[in-house]
């Protein structure tokens, strides 16, 4: 409808200046009269029962407030299947403070509520509360036998298709065989941003939660559920957020217990979790895989086997997509693919950046590197002779898929036709020098999204719809594309969002909200621009009078007719001219089901990945990675490089860094702080290429976007893999791949 060119472009954050000088306003940032502070106390034992909580020698200090745990705190969430938030899994949710069992590590047991933080804390600290512990078992290779297939209908989980073909028997006859098991531990968000939560009391049972998450509409339905309040009581606000990457999703123990204590006290509240207790709801589960492949004579995949196994905890069936994307990738007629989970006394894990692909990633594609060595072919080759023109899984073509211009564009600005098969073979100087690659599959979702927008006399264009932006880009791209709707500058385009009073909008996750909230504003925007155009069509001589909605366009605050560019009026002098001091347009959108359910729905990336070894000291130096994504329309070539970058980042800290390691003697995560559980910095971060491979695709949403948030992580860590083992011979294939597993 216009033709301004603001989808597509590098546009600058416009909510960057906000951020930079401070005035983003934050969960823990918002400033109430007579607020409290509330400060949690952890359980130091992993499985027991609480036997005696001192509360009285705390209740003492002038100025505390109210100790709050089991003792007193009323029974909520009698109905675990009405009160769930929308991603909790199968299993009965974990509410805190309910009863004396500790089921967890860093369980909360209590909460401190003073008049200043300080106060709360020192409380906290000095709250004596006794324990009659249990054993606890908290090894996931403890109970490789113990493993059980979920069941299917849990939020977000697709059971693995069944088998196709004979893959047993074509293993065994293959003329060139692999198998091999890939583990990678724990792992935890750890964004910059606590959680927090700032409760203001606005009178009986009306409450509004300032609160860190991905989804407002979630938090205020789990609120209204959880402690039987009126919708139209609870609001949630979120604007700004300090990093997610998944942890935001649920609404977690903090938000639950601030609202808990406001309505308690009947005054507002503020809970801040330390860092130490970010490591104590959800984490990406340490899991175990086997991956068989064997081939033909011509290089084709003969037989693919794949298994995982990854940890629950005890009260719930968390599950992911681990195995499935291997019965899509690649072209193979026998394929076994198999999923299991097993309890420990561990809190459940949560969805973490591609969560299921990027473990599964990993051992398809270290597998595939270990199988185009026994097969004798290059990686590259091996992948593009095994190419899927077709969702083997559900047999359904792909809507779109530039999968195969993903590995050529990238191979060729790597260089990787330089490469040189056998490993240890590429020097540096003294350093070993290795090149790695790998491939990703991510699916393309559109969610239900509503929206509203209005234009004032002005020419001022507000948007608002209640989604999340946890530092993707959100508010950004959604002003580009209100603008280019309507044809305005965009610094007349304001779009606010991360508020129940707006419009209901998805969960930012998955990589979906572009496609989603993206499709409802520029519906919603069209609608307005409908309306306009009835405007500019009443006015006397009007050059628009008999035109049709699709005969004019809206560019550079005018609306003219597409024949005929002198036939224009401004869009702001029809406004002035109606005497309407405001037009309005709302509504929601929904994906087009009869169409997308004939395709598989995908966005694709291929890595290539330059490591230097240092052989006397065992050090890794990431010092190239090209990564091309195939990810439909980009509407923002600046962000989406913004997401890509970090997505590489992430992946690299897989391969070489991230891992929360478990003392099984206290059943206690030994490194929960930034100090200890190691990120990549600066210093490891060197020269990222980022490749947006041209793809058009009308059946996944009208504006043909895919997500890249999580395909932009995946094969990273597999390509850091594989080039090692190119650099050095050894084949690591637990990850992370630090010194002592290379010397």
């Amino acid at each position: 409808m216009s033709t301004t060119n603001y989808i597509g472009t590098a546009t600058s954050r416009v909510d960057g200046p906000a951020k930079v000088t401070g005035t983003a306003t934050y969960a823990a940032e918002y400033h109430l009269p007579n607020m409290a502070y509330a400060y949690v106390v952890s359980s130091p034992i992993a499985k027991g029962k609480i036997t005696k909580i001192h509360a009285d020698e705390v209740l003492a200090l002038p100025g505390v407030i109210q100790v709050f745990s089991h003792e007193n705190v009323p029974s909520v969430a009698w109905l675990d299947k009405k009160h769930k938030d929308l991603v909790a899994p199968g299993g009965s949710p974990f509410r805190a403070l309910q009863d004396p069992e500790i089921q967890f590590s860093q369980q909360p047991v209590a909460l401190v509520v003073a008049d200043s933080f300080e106060l709360a804390r020192y409380a906290a600290s000095v709250l004596r509360i006794e324990y009659d512990e249990e054993k606890h078992e908290t090894n996931l290779e403890t109970q490789r036998a113990k493993g059980y297939e979920p069941g299917s209908g849990k939020t977000g989980f697709q059971p693995p298709p069944p088998p196709r073909g004979n893959p047993d028997k074509a293993w065994g006859a293959a003329e060139h065989r692999m198998e091999a098991e890939y583990v990678h531990g724990t792992q935890h968000h750890n964004p910059m941003e606590l959680f927090s939560t700032t409760v203001e009391w606005r009178g009986e049972g009306q409450i509004t939660a300032y609160d860190k998450t991905q989804g407002v509409f979630n938090v205020k339905n789990y609120l209204v559920g959880v402690f039987g309040l009126k919708k139209d009581d609870v609001r949630v606000v979120n604007e700004y957020m300090g990093g997610g990457f998944g942890a935001g999703l649920r609404p977690q123990y903090s938000v639950y217990l601030a609202v808990l204590a406001s309505l308690e006290l009947r005054r507002s509240v503020r809970l801040t979790l330390t860092r130490q207790q970010m490591f104590s709801f959800g984490h990406r589960p340490h899991v175990l895989q086997t991956v068989k492949l064997a081939t033909n004579p011509d290089g084709t995949l003969a037989a693919l086997q794949h298994h995982a196994l990854h940890e629950t905890s005890h009260f719930e069936d968390y599950t992911e997509n681990v195995v499935n994307w291997s019965g899509m990738l690649y072209q193979c007629e026998n394929v076994k693919l198999g999923y299991q989970i097993a309890k420990l006394d561990v809190f459940t894990p949560l969805d973490m950046r591609a969560p299921g692909a990027a473990s599964g990633s990993i051992a398809l594609e270290v597998a595939m590197d270990e199988m185009a060595y026994a097969a004798g072919l290059d990686p590259l080759e091996f992948r593009l002779r095994n190419y899927a023109d077709r969702d083997q899984n559900v047999d359904k073509p792909f809507s779109s898929k530039k999968l195969r211009e993903c590995y050529h564009q990238a191979a060729a600005k790597f260089g990787w036709d330089q490469r040189s098969q056998e490993p240890r073979s590429m020097r540096d100087g003294k350093m070993l020098v290795g090149w790695g690659m790998a491939g990703g599959v991510w699916d393309a979702t559109q969610q239900k999204s509503a929206a509203k927008a209005s234009i004032t006399a002005d020419g001022k264009l507000t948007v608002l719809s209640g989604a999340g932006e946890n530092g993707a880009g959100t508010y950004t791209i959604m002003t580009q594309i209100a603008a280019e709707t309507l044809g305005l500058p965009l610094e007349a385009v304001s779009f606010k969002l991360g508020d129940t009073d707006q419009p209901e909008a998805p969960l930012q996750g998955g990589s979906w909200t572009a496609a989603s909230v993206g499709t409802a504003i520029q519906s919603v925007c069209q609608d307005l621009a409908g309306k306009i155009l009835k405007l500019a069509q009443k006015q006397d001589d009007s050059p628009l009078k008999d035109a049709k909605f699709e005969d004019v366009e809206f560019l550079n605050g005018q609306i003219r007719l597409r024949a005929d560019h002198n036939q224009s009026v401004v869009i702001r002098d029809v406004l002035q001219a109606s005497g309407e001091a405001k037009v309005e347009a709302d509504g929601s959108t929904m994906p087009n089901m009869l169409k997308q359910k004939q395709y598989s729905l995908h966005a694709h990336n291929a890595v290539f990945v330059e490591v230097k070894v240092d052989e006397d000291l065992g050090t890794v130096h990431v010092t190239r990675v090209v990564n091309a994504i195939a990810a439909g329309r980009i509407i923002n070539l600046k962000t989406a490089r913004s997401q890509v970058l970090g997505s590489v980042v992430w992946g690299i800290g897989a391969a070489l860094m991230e891992e929360t390691v478990m003392d099984h003697k206290f059943g206690r995560y030994m490194n929960h702080n930034f100090a200890e559980y190691h990120v990549p910095v600066n210093a490891d971060i060197h020269d990222i290429d980022v490749i947006f491979v041209d793809e058009e695709d009308d059946v996944v949403n009208p504006l043909g976007a895919k997500g890249i948030g999580e395909v932009g992580m995946l094969g990273v860590a597999a390509a850091v893999a594989n080039a090692i083992h190119h650099a050095t011979g050894k084949r690591v294939r637990d990850l992370p791949i630090t010194i002592d597993k290379l010397l």
